[in-house]
């Protein structure tokens, strides 16, 4: 009964999510919701490294702008209209995924806060790199061919588009989470050696997880560019966006699907009213004390008290982060 109670309610959520632009409902609440899946893509793409595999990547952001430059580049290059969305933002999923496998093959030979750097330091020489290469648009950015129809339809067609990506994206993460790929990770997470010493082999799927987490998030960020028609350096390199989804994932639990999920819809409401109502000074500095705090006091995320076994241990801080040998 409740199982089916819950694919119900499922169904009626995915049924009014996708008839919500149609509506007639303000612009702002269709990008605001736009911006709120697009979080939740990138934090459930995160949890696939940083959270089954406990690798922190503090630079996954970066993912996010290769797609919006990859799209904005074959928009301008081939002239191509937005009827192609689809292809380009696929592409550029592909392009991220293909730069995740170049910087992850060394990378994930380190562990802990030295793999955690290494992804931050990634970040920002991403957003060097497009400020300082002229094809890239440099400072100034790059425009793209806006959509020809009336803003508002445009919206709704790229607000169903993300949509649709936000729901592949659970699923495919809450497949993965039950299978033994998902297995593997874990077991990474609570003791490399001893994952080895099992046969799993350790670097080849620590790479798949992290090009997957990629893959994601650079189709987002075709579909970002697209909907803003214009992107910059600044705009989708920000330091801050990678911060944001590790502190989604961490809000919720990183250690399960739902975790980041539940922290996105929330977090990206609560970075909307910060947004709206302070400074971006102090936006910065509330997203700084809310790690602090949800690191010490919610070390293994929201989901942790809605388990069947309430009374089992709670977990160490250092758990949360996986192994940092």
């Amino acid at each position: 009964m409740k199982k089916s109670f819950l694919i119900s309610l499922l169904f009626l959520s995915i049924v009014g999510g996708l008839a919500f632009p149609w509506l007639s409902p303000p612009v702002y609440f269709v990008s605001l919701l736009f911006i709120v899946f697009m979080y939740v893509v990138m934090s459930e793409s995160w949890v696939l490294i940083g959270g089954f595999a406990g690798y922190l990547s503090f630079g996954h952001g970066a993912f996010l702008g290769i797609g919006a430059y990859t799209t904005a580049l074959l928009m301008n290059h081939f002239h191509l209209s937005p009827v192609w969305v689809l292809v380009s933002t696929i592409l550029a999923g592909a392009v991220a995924a293909s730069i995740a496998a170049l910087i992850g093959y060394p990378a994930l030979r380190l562990r802990g806060p030295y793999f955690a750097l290494i992804t931050l330091c990634f970040a920002f020489v991403m957003e060097l790199v497009a400020k300082n290469l002229n094809f890239l648009g440099g400072p100034e950015g790059l425009w793209l061919k806006a959509m020809g129809t009336k803003v508002g339809l445009a919206r709704g067609i790229f607000y169903e588009i993300m949509f649709i990506l936000m729901v592949i994206t659970v699923m495919v993460v809450r497949q993965i989470e039950s299978s033994r790929f998902g297995a593997g990770l874990k077991t990474i997470k609570d003791d490399e050696e001893v994952a080895q010493t099992l046969c799993i082999n350790t670097p080849k799927i620590k790479l798949y997880a992290f090009v997957l987490s990629a893959f994601f998030p650079g189709i987002a960020g075709g579909l970002y560019a697209y909907y803003l028609s214009y992107i910059h350096p600044e705009m989708v390199f920000n330091i801050n966006i990678s911060i944001l989804i590790v502190l989604m994932a961490l809000f919720g639990g990183s250690s399960t699907y739902k975790g980041p999920l539940i922290g996105a819809l929330f977090l990206s409401l609560v970075n909307e009213l910060l947004s709206v109502f302070l400074k971006a000074e102090y936006a910065r500095v509330t997203y700084g004390l809310l790690f602090v705090l949800i690191i010490i006091y919610l070390p293994d995320g929201i989901m942790s008290y809605f388990k069947d076994h309430p009374q089992k241990k709670r977990p160490r801080v250092a758990d949360s982060f996986g192994k940092m040998g």
